[in-house]
């Protein structure tokens, strides 16, 4: 998730390990080793513009880096508390604020290298959106009452709080891949792949992605607590296969290398921008849920085999993306 709320649930983590003279230590020392895992946004290479989305949530989000992650925080902690705490203390706290950073990334849509070395393999659970205000309340309000109230174990019923949420959020999630699958159906469509991802700070307004026919199938669907589900018709584009779009490409170039390590990075859901000539996105993401237009992507020069593509962003938080998003989340009328 974004940072903050990785800081915050590594706060209440240590605070609930933590005896009432230790509370206040063990907070801050939790909050900071549930930062450490994100320290791998640092890789990257100016020559490779694709380094930085290949190592970003990787071996550092890995159940088996823990205790690893945690000594290398404890390392850079020590000087800091080496008077007030012991050693073996000092760990625990980050043990405890280290331990659920991969887990919680692997709960949003973005996916993370959970079980590496043993798999290569992204894990994404598609339950929470990587900025959920709700989830981070719940874990702020816990921390703070817990450094106030020392007699209430705060922290613990947070953590309780939080899986309950996140629990709901699995259940909207089912909720709208049961409505993806009624859609596939009233359209005729037999998927060979699709995916049901969260929009921004909510659990009500949902992605879907199916592929069909090597054509992917973007909608927005909104799944209430309460009251009718909705369906929002989005647009469709067709799936880029490298080797058969872009024949003239050496296969051994640095580029034809690029747009297969993209691929792999997009788990497949990679097709070309239809508004942006040479941009190659990853589908499964836009600023706005029923849209074709990709979050990232790479850019390509097919007349220049031998360089990188370039790795950009598409930020468009314009007036007209945002009042749409609004439309969508509050089930308001929507152009086609």
């Amino acid at each position: 998730m974004d940072i903050v709320t990785q800081g915050l649930l590594g706060g209440v983590l240590g605070q609930s390990v933590a005896n009432a003279e230790e509370k206040k230590h063990a907070t801050v020392i939790g909050f900071f080793a549930g930062l450490v895992a994100d320290a791998d946004v640092f890789i990257a290479s100016s020559a490779d513009p694709l380094l930085h989305i290949e190592y970003h949530r990787h071996f550092t989000h890995s159940l088996f880096f823990i205790p690893f992650g945690a000594a290398i925080a404890m390392v850079l902690l020590r000087p800091f508390f080496r008077r007030q705490l012991a050693t073996g203390r000092l760990y625990l706290f980050c043990l405890a604020g280290y331990s659920l950073s991969g887990m919680l990334d692997a709960c949003t849509s973005y996916g993370t290298h959970l079980f590496w070395p043993l798999t290569d393999a992204r894990v994404s659970f598609d339950i929470i959106a990587i900025v959920d205000p709700i989830f981070s309340l719940i874990l702020l309000t816990a921390m703070l009452a817990g450094l106030r109230q020392t007699q209430v174990p705060f922290a613990r019923i947070g953590l309780i709080a939080c899986l309950g949420y996140l629990g709901l959020a699995s259940i909207q999630h089912y909720r709208a891949g049961v409505l993806l699958e009624n859609v596939m159906q009233q359209r005729g469509h037999q998927a060979t792949r699709q995916t049901v991802k969260p929009t921004l700070g909510n659990i009500l307004l949902w992605r879907t992605i199916y592929i069909s026919d090597e054509v992917m199938y973007v909608d927005a669907v909104r799944v209430p607590l309460f009251g009718d589900n909705t369906v929002f018709n989005g647009r469709s584009v067709s799936v880029l296969n490298p080797a058969r779009d872009l024949p003239t490409l050496p296969k051994d170039s640095i580029l034809y290398r690029d747009i297969l390590r993209f691929q792999h990075f997009s788990d497949g859901y990679m097709g070309f921008d239809p508004s942006q000539k040479h941009v190659i996105g990853d589908i499964r993401y836009s600023m706005v849920p029923d849209s074709v237009h990709p979050l990232w992507g790479i850019v390509i020069d097919p007349r220049h085999p031998k360089r990188h593509a370039d790795y950009r962003f598409f930020r468009s938080n314009t007036r007209q993306n945002r009042q749409r998003f609004l439309n969508l989340l509050l089930n308001r009328p929507v152009a086609q």
